[in-house]
C-alpha cells in the first residue's frame, strides 16, 4: 500500500542475465538509473505475452536452424512446382489455347454466376446458422435442464455427424416423406444445421471465458440471467470471439463445394461442367482453386486483424487486473 492509498502491484523476481546486463543489483551508471530488474527477460517476457506466444522466442543457432529448414523447404517445394510445370507442358495443358478460354466474356459470365452462388450459399448459411448458434449456446449455459440438455445433445450429434451424411438425408431422405426442397436450400440447411453447432461452441467458450463479475455487475443492477446474458454477457462475448466467427466463415465458404451433391452449380461445381464440355478440367480446377485461395486469404486476414485489435487489449487488460 503506497501513500496515496493505492495498491502497488508486485513485480516477480526474474533470473540475471549472464554478463551483468540488465540485473537487479546493478549500480546506476552516468548515463541514468539501473535497468529495471532482469530486462532482457523482461522484455522478452512482454513481448511472448503480449503476441501470445508459447515458446521463448529462439536464441542464434535457433534462427540459424530456422533459416535452413526454410531454406530447404523452399528449395524442395520449388522442385515439386518445377516437376509439376514440366508434367503439365508434357501433356500440352500449358497450351495458351486453353487458358484463352478464361478470359472469354460469356465464360467469366458463367464463372461468376457460380461464384455469386457461392456467396449466397455462404452469406444466407451464415445468417441463418448465426443466430440459431447463439441460441444454442444461450439454451447450454441455461440453468434449465430441460433446455440444456436438449441443447448439449444436439451440439455434440451434429458436431460428429459428417456433412455429406446430412446433405444425402436431405436430398434422399425428405423427397421419399413428401417433403421436397429447391436445390439452394437442399446444400444451405445441412450446412446451417452443421455449423451452428459449431457456432454455438464458440459462442459458449466466450461467454465462459468472460469473468464472472460481469454478470455479477448485471445482478447488481438488478437483472435477471435472461436479461443480463442478453444485455451484458453475449455482446461481450461476440466481440470477443469475433475472430474465431470470422475464421468459421471459411469453413461456411469451403462447405459450399459440396453443392455437386445436389446439383447446385456454385463455383467448383460450374468449373467441372466449364471443363468437362470444353476439355479443361484442369485448367478449370486451378483457376477456381486461386479464387478461392484469395476469398479464403481475405477472410484470414479479416480474422487475423479482429484479433490485433479485439485480442490484445483483452489481454492487457487481464494482466492488469
Amino acid at each position: 500500500m503506497t501513500a496515496n492509498g493505492t495498491t502497488e502491484t508486485p513485480v516477480p523476481e526474474l533470473p540475471d542475465v549472464p554478463g551483468g546486463e540488465g540485473t537487479a543489483d546493478a549500480a546506476p551508471g552516468p548515463a541514468g538509473p539501473a535497468a529495471p530488474a532482469g530486462g532482457l527477460w523482461a522484455r522478452l517476457a512482454a513481448r511472448a505475452e503480449d503476441e501470445g506466444s508459447l515458446f521463448d522466442p529462439p536464441g542464434p543457432r535457433g534462427r540459424v536452424r530456422i533459416r535452413i529448414a526454410t531454406g530447404v523447404s523452399l528449395l524442395v517445394l520449388a522442385l515439386l512446382v518445377a516437376a509439376a510445370v514440366r508434367r503439365f507442358a508434357d501433356h500440352d495443358q500449358l497450351d495458351a489455347a486453353k487458358w484463352r478460354l478464361f478470359v472469354q466474356a460469356p465464360v467469366l459470365r458463367y464463372l461468376l454466376t457460380g461464384l455469386w452462388a457461392t456467396v449466397r450459399v455462404t452469406l444466407v448459411s451464415a445468417a441463418l446458422a448465426l443466430p440459431l448458434g447463439a441460441l444454442l449456446a444461450l439454451a447450454r449455459l441455461s440453468r434449465t435442464r430441460f433446455l440444456r440438455w436438449p441443447a448439449s445433445v444436439y451440439v455434440e450429434v451434429m458436431r460428429s455427424v459428417p456433412l455429406l451424411l446430412l446433405i444425402y438425408a436431405f436430398l434422399l431422405g425428405l423427397p421419399s416423406t413428401g417433403v421436397r426442397m429447391a436445390l439452394f436450400w437442399q446444400l444451405v440447411w445441412p450446412i446451417v444445421l452443421t455449423n451452428a453447432a459449431v457456432f454455438a461452441e464458440i459462442f459458449r467458450a466466450g461467454v465462459r471465458a468472460l469473468p464472472r463479475g460481469q454478470t455479477e455487475a448485471a445482478y447488481a443492477l438488478g437483472l435477471r440471467y435472461w436479461p443480463a446474458m442478453r444485455s451484458v454477457v453475449l455482446p461481450q462475448a461476440i466481440r470477443q470471439t469475433a475472430p474465431s466467427l470470422v475464421s468459421q466463415l471459411v469453413r461456411l465458404l469451403k462447405d459450399s463445394t459440396l453443392g455437386y451433391v445436389v446439383s447446385f452449380l456454385e463455383l467448383l461445381n460450374s468449373a467441372k461442367v466449364l471443363g468437362e464440355y470444353n476439355h479443361t478440367v484442369i485448367q478449370g480446377y486451378l483457376v477456381v482453386g486461386l479464387v478461392y485461395v484469395l476469398i479464403n486469404s481475405a477472410l484470414a486476414g479479416t480474422a487475423g486483424l479482429l484479433e490485433r485489435r479485439l485480442g490484445r487489449p483483452a489481454r492487457r487488460r487481464a494482466a492488469a487486473g
